[in-house]
């Protein structure tokens, strides 16, 4: 299988975990754009569940297959949020955010009763930190709130770097939200729980993507096939 029907295969497996009647949050991303589709399938075959979308991006793919959508201002506790990740730990700590959809998808994990993670097993890492911590921030600020982020960078990594995302149009990317998204390098993330902690103390931060104690199971598809990994007893708990 290429990264695609990895991709899609994590989603299937996940549909297993999916049970009528559930109230569903929907992730963003890649990975998490093939489960809202073969979500769509069972519910255009008279499969009832409802979803609330961790995106903009998300919401219009779930309205276009046939999902019913809510809030969580309607609806605020959930069954089950499935989503993807950029890095998963071996006690299932994420980061999340490479698609800029953070601060929501933390937002609607935390409201869930349980959270599943769909990879490709590319995705499965000793340590988290190769790929670079999305740290959602407010424009108002920004330099202040990037020199406190880089004075986190000097202390668990001196060459990491935190670098303003940029769309396409070289303007600095927008969330959903109206915010801005800095891409720290802090290499590898010794202690998670740590970092998450520093993070959400800086006044300008929104959001990070560290997501610790969320995820309970992780899908791992891969040339081998399928393994579920279920959170280590004893791992640090939301």
């Amino acid at each position: 299988m290429n990264a695609e029907d990895q991709k899609r295969a994590a989603a299937a497996r996940a549909l297993e975990f999916v049970s009528a009647g559930m109230k569903l949050g929907l992730g963003t991303g890649s990975t998490a754009r093939h489960f809202v589709d073969l979500l769509g399938e069972r519910v255009r075959a008279g499969f009832d569940v409802v979803g609330v979308p961790t995106s903009e991006a998300t919401r219009a793919q779930a309205e276009n297959v046939g999902i019913r959508l809510t809030t969580l201002d309607e609806t605020p506790e959930l069954d089950l949020t499935v989503d993807g990740a950029d890095e998963v730990g071996p006690d299932l700590s994420l980061i999340k955010g490479g698609g800029g959809a953070l601060l929501r998808e933390k937002i609607v994990a935390a409201a869930s009763r349980n959270m599943i993670v769909i990879a490709d097993d590319s995705k499965w890492v000793p340590a988290l930190g190769r790929f670079p911590l999305p740290v959602e921030v407010l424009p108002f600020g920004f330099g202040a709130t990037r020199r406190a982020v880089e004075r986190l960078l000097a202390r668990d990594n001196p060459q990491g770097q935190a670098v303003l995302r940029t769309a396409n149009n070289g303007h600095a990317f927008v969330t959903d939200g109206g915010h801005w998204i800095i891409d720290a390098s802090f290499g590898r993330i010794a202690d998670p729980a740590r970092l998450a902690h520093d993070l959400a103390e800086i006044p300008g931060v929104m959001e990070h993507g560290l997501f610790v104690g969320l995820a309970q199971v992780v899908i791992l598809a891969g040339s081998q096939g399928i393994r579920v990994v279920e959170r280590p007893s004893g791992a640090a708990a939301r």
